[in-house]
């Protein structure tokens, strides 16, 4: 049974089908003009859905580009909930070596990854905005076992007394050894 007939418990009248298997047709022209004339107005619909579908994904997407030597960010889990590279679901910094074709990139991979294929499509990639040559290393910062380090009072760079109803909060900005001005607290 072919599906459509096991969809709609009916056999499928497309022009190969409008004929029954015992019957006879004859296929002159007013056959094919007769087919010609049902297809039209299925062809005209279909090219409408295709300009729709086509006008939502234009709206979503992006050309992205990168140069060579930039920075980018790459999504290494891309599916929800996989663990790949021993990382899941983060972006982690890598450097551009080259444009392998129209939507991907080789990137420069740490010795831990050497088993990893060099080459990402554009749409795992994210564009770095910053210097980041401006990140502390993690070496300099001594991080322990358990994933944390111990911050440094470097500079207390202002005070200030906020006035609330029935009560005054104090709020100080300290620099921290670790970081910069703008990163203060």
């Amino acid at each position: 049974m072919a599906p459509f007939e096991a969809l709609y418990d009916r056999r499928c009248r497309s022009p190969i089908g409008w004929f029954e298997v015992g019957e006879v047709a004859l296929i002159g022209h007013e056959f094919v003009h007769e087919a010609i004339e049902k297809v039209r107005p299925i062809r005209e619909r279909l090219k409408t859905t295709q300009s729709q579908q086509k006008s939502y994904v234009d709206v979503r997407r992006r050309d992205l580009e990168f140069e060579v030597h930039n920075w980018v960010y790459l999504k290494i889990s891309p599916m929800k909930g996989v663990m790949r590279f021993g990382k899941k679901g983060k972006l982690s910094l890598y450097h551009i070596l080259r444009r392998v074709g129209k939507v991907s990139y080789e990137l420069e991979l740490p010795n831990e990854l050497a088993s990893v294929h060099p080459d990402f499509h554009v749409s795992l990639l994210k564009k770095c905005v910053g210097d980041p040559t401006t990140i502390v290393p993690l070496k300099v910062m001594a991080i322990k076992k358990n994933l944390s380090y111990e911050e440094i009072l470097v500079k207390i760079l202002d005070r200030q007394v906020k006035k609330l109803r029935n009560k005054e909060v104090a709020s100080v900005k300290v620099l921290w050894r670790n970081q910069l001005i703008e990163g203060s607290t």
